[in-house]
Order: structure tokens, then sequence, then C-alpha cells
């Protein structure tokens, strides 16, 4: 487990490392937001995944103040590629913007960016499930989860939680069983509905 620990902590700092050469957070406050670190870099537990997780507030919310924030990204030669979704016509109210850094291992970070209309639906849903995971957080079953998935499986940091503290799974094994009894329901406008029983239910835009 030390072996674990030690490599999250290394990704940890990586990753942190990322944040202060982008100046993100600054960024987005000079356009007037309020900018929240979420998922597994906010709650320790970045393990093998190069990802970043904002969620980002302005009151009132103005798309041009979401492309002005990205523009002085983009101005960044070590961010390679930006993308943006549109999801403002839907019950999330949100847009979202996928943003690609080359660190100095030429190594690619995906930094996700959720700008969300402040008092929507979804206004603090990552960060009131942060304090509830952290409230009873079993870490080490969490990493060793992380660190035994392989690669190329797309499993969603929030799927890690539910499957470890809801349900008590500690294997890869488990888990991958437990996935196909949880296959992840997203509400966007074109996202398949599931017909397996207790799916679990995310945004489309989170």
């Amino acid at each position: 487990m030390k072996h674990l620990l030690e490599l999250a902590k290394r990704n940890q700092d990586r990753a942190w490392e990322v944040i202060r050469q982008t100046d993100i957070i600054n960024i987005w406050k000079s356009v007037g937001a309020e900018i929240n670190l979420v998922g597994s870099l906010n709650m320790g537990l970045l393990m093998k995944h190069k990802d970043i997780d904002f969620h980002i507030y302005t009151s009132p919310f103005r798309i041009s103040d979401s492309f002005l924030a990205m523009a002085r990204l983009a101005e960044n030669p070590l961010i390679k590629r930006i993308e943006y979704g549109n999801s403002l016509d839907t019950e999330e109210q949100c847009v979202e913007w996928h943003a690609w850094f080359q660190d100095p291992d030429n190594e690619l970070w995906q930094i996700d960016m959720i700008h969300i209309v402040k008092g929507s639906r979804y206004d603090g849903y990552f960060e009131k499930m942060a304090e509830r995971i952290t409230a009873v957080l079993t870490r080490q079953a969490i990493l060793k989860l992380k660190y035994e998935t392989p690669d190329t499986a797309k499993i969603m940091g929030v799927e890690y939680y539910q499957a470890v503290i809801q349900d008590g799974v500690r294997t890869y094994a488990e888990l991958e069983d437990w996935k196909k009894q949880h296959p992840v329901f997203r509400t966007g406008p074109q996202s398949p509905r599931s017909s397996v029983p207790h799916p679990l239910h995310l945004p489309h835009c989170l």
C-alpha cells in the first residue's frame, strides 16, 4: 500500500504544478468567477488518470465571460487543445470546457472546467458530494482499486466512491461485477437510457 500512496502523492504534486503553470484559478477569478477544485485531486484520490476538475460559477452568468477566460488560458503555449460544449438549454444549465496541457515529460493532462449557472439544480453538486465522501472515506481501498484498474478501462471517480462506500467493494473483480449492476445513466439530451436496474444517475454535464 505504501507504493500506492507514494504514486498518488507524486501525481497529485504534478497536478498542482499544472494548476500553477496554467494560472487557471487566477484566470477564472479575473472574469469574476468563483472556481472550486472538485473530483479526485480535491479529495487526495488522484491516482493514474491525469485529469483535473473544476466547477465554476459566475453571477450573473455570461457566456462571454466563459470565452474570455478560455482565450486567456489558450495564450499558454502548453495548452494544446480546447473543447467546448453547451448545455445551457438543459436542466443542467452549464457550459463545459476541456483543455489539454502538455507537461515537461510530454504527457497530456486533461483539465475539465464546468461553468455552471449559480443557483441552478447542480450548483454545489460535487462539492457536497466531496464533503459526504471525505466524511466516511476509505482512502486506501479507493486508491488500490484505481491502481488495479487497467489504463484502457473508463471508470469515473464517482463510481469508485459509490462502490467502495455504499457497497463495500474492495477488489477489481468485485468492481467489474458491481459496474454490471450499476451502469452509468446520464441525463443529457443525447444520452442513452439504461434498462438495467439501479443505474448510477449522473448529470450529463458533470
